[in-house]
């Protein structure tokens, strides 16, 4: 029987190898899972290795091999720590009426799709002012939302490139105030700067992370810098 904190690192190291054949950092471990410090990581470490979950490769570093998974282990109910783009390709929508942040649900012969306000633009350095305005809406399918509240962003840079995230996209955003480390989320800075970045923690600190190595990565004391929404979605036009 594995602890909660075992398990969730045993599944955070699955899904990264899966992801890029190569198993993540301590580093990456901690802030995955919102520890203070490495040494937890070394103990949740040997204790799946000594209950043959993983097996440490020697004279490589960062090398782990994972052996076996929980026995109810279930893939499809696992939470996605990070960001693979759900594209739609095409026309952004015709402008509707405008509307409050809320999305609207109507329906198609697709079996539903929701209209979603576009709140203006997004990256670093622009004014919160910028993503308060309702510019217009665009039309999405129904299934790539979920529940909550939504709204859209027009994405202004190249900072989120490596994240599948590009100049011109449209992204769509679940309104909310939270974020796991490794979301990407809407951040607001000081009250006064809007940025898309990847949510991390560093200690009692929050970081937020570009998806470009052209960017460094930010570090804020926690009372700077508040979640505006997460990422949930992405609309690419094709000109």
């Amino acid at each position: 029987m594995l602890t909660r904190k075992q398990q969730e690192l045993l599944l955070f190291i699955h899904e990264r190898m899966k992801e890029s054949g190569v198993p993540p950092s301590f580093d990456e471990m901690k802030d995955a899972l919102d520890l203070a410090s490495k040494s937890g990581i070394h103990r949740l470490i040997t204790a799946l290795e000594e209950r043959g979950f993983i097996r440490r490769l020697p004279n490589r570093a960062r090398a782990l091999e994972v052996i076996k998974l929980p026995e109810a282990y279930n893939p499809a109910a696992q939470p996605r720590r990070g960001f693979s783009p759900s594209v739609i390709e095409g026309s952004l929508g015709k402008p509707q009426p405008a509307a409050s942040v809320a999305a609207k649900s109507s329906s198609d012969d697709n079996g539903g799709s929701v209209s979603v306000p576009v709140m203006g633009r997004i990256a670093a350095g622009v004014p919160i002012s910028a993503i308060q305005n309702n510019t217009h809406d665009i039309v999405v399918p129904a299934d790539m939302l979920g529940n909550g509240d939504h709204y859209a962003l027009e994405v202004k840079g190249d900072s989120m490139i490596e994240a599948g995230i590009f100049d011109g996209d449209t992204v769509i955003i679940r309104n909310m105030t939270t974020a796991n480390p490794g979301d990407i989320v809407v951040a607001l800075v000081d009250d006064e700067e809007a940025t898309l970045k990847r949510f991390r923690r560093k200690g009692a600190s929050i970081a937020l992370e570009a998806a470009n190595p052209a960017y460094e990565t930010r570090i804020f004391g926690p009372d700077r810098v508040r979640v505006q929404g997460k990422l949930v979605g992405l609309i690419r036009r094709y000109h």
